[in-house]
């Protein structure tokens, strides 16, 4: 994964030389494989293992580098001023398979499509991500940032208006925005529409429901997908995306508003919008999510980690920590 050194400068301060904070993040089991360029241009080229998805993003390596220099994490810039009716009242979501989709978010905005601004283009760039178009983009530009991969329905073309999660119907087709018509069979994720699947969940959208030069509004949606749903999906259709890439690895299930309210923020920034803030208020549908946990025993913890335990413990992160084990415990009271 490509990690720019002047994006993550966005997020945290430090004074490391860039060769430093290479061997640093190695060190701390975030391998640097090559460096691009001098100075704030260098660009890290990290291999992220797949236990840790929550550094699969610029900010998620921000968040480690803050822990390494001790210098203060800054959040991600959400801030947006809401305007217009519900978004539920633009667009219904129905969630038929629970069991795929534990949480959904959709926003609605007013777009003006167009290029993205030549500092966006730069940065996708860096990181060997197409420009294609400032929505795009931007959804694009978040998933690199903070790893919650997003998509933007042209709310014009989506049928009734109407969004269903479900599992395909044997046999039903999709085209994807390759431009592939895929036969789906066996248990795939599907976004669907009335008329027919619009996209495949978690993994990549449809053509019948892409932005285009004529968009004016757009319907996005961020939802926390079951992994192990998404990889069988995914693996049967014999594709791989820097989505399902996420998804298949356990993604973090309080992301998608955080995401939506990010996209806004920069479309509000870059003039995307017809109107200054042209976000209405987000739906969210929940279903229970229960968190990862995680047992530790006595036996094990004091072999592998160094440390004692009391007893039996059982710890509930709410999302992925750049704490060290020690940090971890200890923080979680169950340190003698």
């Amino acid at each position: 994964m490509k990690v720019p050194v002047g994006w993550l400068r966005e997020f945290v301060d430090f004074t490391a030389e860039v060769p430093r904070l290479a061997e640093d993040l190695t060190l701390a089991g975030l391998a640097v494989d090559g460096i691009e360029g001098k100075g704030d241009e260098a660009v890290l080229d990290l291999d992220i293992t797949t236990n840790r998805v929550d550094c699969m993003n610029v900010y998620g390596v921000a968040r480690e580098v803050s822990v390494l220099y001790s210098a203060p994490l800054r959040p991600l810039a959400v801030d947006i001023r809401e305007e217009g009716s519900p978004a539920s009242v633009a667009w219904t979501v129905d969630i038929e398979a629970p069991d795929l989709c534990p949480r959904f978010c959709g926003r609605v905005l007013d777009v003006r499509m167009g290029p993205s601004p030549a500092w966006l283009r730069a940065r996708l760039e860096q990181v060997g991500v197409r420009p294609i178009s400032n929505v795009v983009d931007l959804t694009n530009y978040v998933m690199i940032e903070m790893g919650q991969p997003t998509h933007a329905f042209d709310l014009a073309k989506m049928p009734e208006a109407r969004i269903i999660v479900r599992w395909n119907r044997p046999g039903e087709k999709v085209v994807t925005l390759d431009g592939q018509e895929r036969t789906l069979q066996g248990r795939v994720g599907v976004i669907g529409g009335t008329r027919g699947a619009l996209g495949l969940a978690g993994i990549m959208g449809g053509a019948s429901s892409e932005v285009s030069d004529s968009t004016r509004a757009i319907a996005l949606e961020a939802a926390y997908w079951d992994g192990p749903s998404i990889r069988r999906g995914a693996k049967a259709l014999g594709m791989h995306t820097e989505a399902s890439h996420r998804f298949e690895r356990g993604a973090d299930p309080e992301a998608p508003p955080t995401a939506l309210a990010r996209i806004a923020h920069l479309a509000a920034k870059i003039g995307a919008g017809v109107r200054p803030c042209c976000c209405s208020h987000s739906r969210i549908i929940f279903v229970a999510v229960k968190p990862s946990m995680i047992g530790i025993c006595k036996s094990i913890s004091t072999r592998s980690y160094g440390v004692r335990v009391n007893i039996w413990t059982a710890c509930a992160p709410s999302r992925a920590t750049s704490m060290r084990w020690g940090d971890f415990l200890r923080n979680n009271s169950i340190i003698n």
